[in-house]
């Protein structure tokens, strides 16, 4: 099946799901994941009518935004170092992955530069895997208080990974626990702090995600095939 295949049964899958549990399919939005994908597979994408793009690594971002047209709205998904924030300031709509108030103080500085505003999500590592990026449960409501304070991020929901499972309703709790994560740093009413997202499910959970209540599913090999 081509790319455009691919995204088609994606989507149609994605508004099944959301439909299934009562929810509007258009409260869903696809992050495709492209991370290690040449940007000829982005470009048959955009052709397909897709314009939403996560990316991983700083270099492959850099690479391929510089060559593929500005309509395309980028995410930042992966783990992220202080010293890399420079080369995404200001490009990118939204970063998944903040885990850290020195990360957070980084992303502020740089967009400061900008004049632009930084939409942020806060990563937790819900399962305690030691191979995943994110804060911990018990530390994420801190982490929302301190990066509050900071003028020019603006933190839009959650975002997680849960452990593979073959078994996609096993990462169901997982979902729970970041929906009910978001909604107790929401009852906090920090100002201007929104929980308007949840970034959780991908190519093997998303509609166990869907079902939980996910806004942005970030979905790679579904799309694309294997990583390269």
């Amino acid at each position: 099946m081509s790319i455009a295949d691919n995204l088609h049964a994606v989507q149609e899958r994605i508004s099944k799901a959301a439909l299934k549990c009562g929810r509007d399919p258009h409260a869903v939005r696809l992050v495709a994941v492209s991370k290690t994908q040449p940007a000829s597979a982005v470009q048959d994408a955009i052709e397909a009518g897709h314009l939403l793009f996560g990316e991983n690594y700083v270099q492959e971002f850099r690479e391929k935004s510089s060559i593929l047209p500005d309509v395309i709205e980028w995410h930042f998904i992966g783990s992220l170092q202080t010293n890399k924030v420079k080369y995404l300031s200001g490009q990118t709509k939204l970063i998944h992955s903040v885990d850290r108030i020195s990360l957070a103080r980084e992303l502020d500085r740089q967009w400061e530069k900008t004049g632009q505003i930084c939409n942020i999500l806060l990563q937790v590592n819900l399962s305690g895997e030691e191979t995943k990026s994110g804060t911990t449960v018990s530390e994420v409501i801190q982490l929302a208080r301190d990066t509050a304070r900071l003028p020019n991020l603006s933190i839009r929901g959650l975002m997680t990974m849960p452990p593979f499972f073959d078994q996609p309703d096993r990462a169901r709790p997982y979902f729970r626990e970041l929906r009910k994560l978001s909604r107790a740093i929401a009852d906090l009413k920090l100002p201007g702090v929104r929980m308007d997202e949840l970034s959780m499910g991908m190519s093997g959970d998303f509609e166990v995600a869907i079902e939980e209540g996910a806004t942005l599913v970030r979905v790679g090999s579904a799309i694309f095939g294997e990583r390269l």
